[in-house]
């Protein structure tokens, strides 16, 4: 069985037992988090859509590598450095419910 779930702007396909690194979710390590599946498929027959719900536990939050972006503009004296770090949490998916 697997359910397809929406976090952070993006949809992942997880299983139960899966570990996923997804954008900042709020919250401690070992604290529980709910999603709201998009879709549940069993191995058999037809899925299941916006019923149910997806179990998590957080694991970590850490920061990302560094993406630097650097502008410039030949012969008029123009050049600008920014950086960014995203931070990350990696789930572990505990159950999948169907509704």
């Amino acid at each position: 069985m697997y359910a397809v779930i929406k976090t952070g702007g993006k949809q992942y396909i997880v299983e139960k037992g899966a570990k996923l690194r997804v954008e900042k979710i709020d919250g401690e390590p070992g604290q529980k988090v709910e999603f709201k599946p998009l879709m549940i498929k069993k191995d058999r027959g037809n899925p299941v859509f916006g019923k149910g719900k997806v179990v998590g536990e957080i694991l970590k939050t850490e920061k990302g590598k560094k993406v630097t972006v650097f502008k410039y503009r030949p012969k008029k004296n123009y050049k600008r450095w920014k950086g960014h770090r995203q931070i990350y949490t990696e789930i572990l998916i505990k159950e999948i419910q169907e509704g």
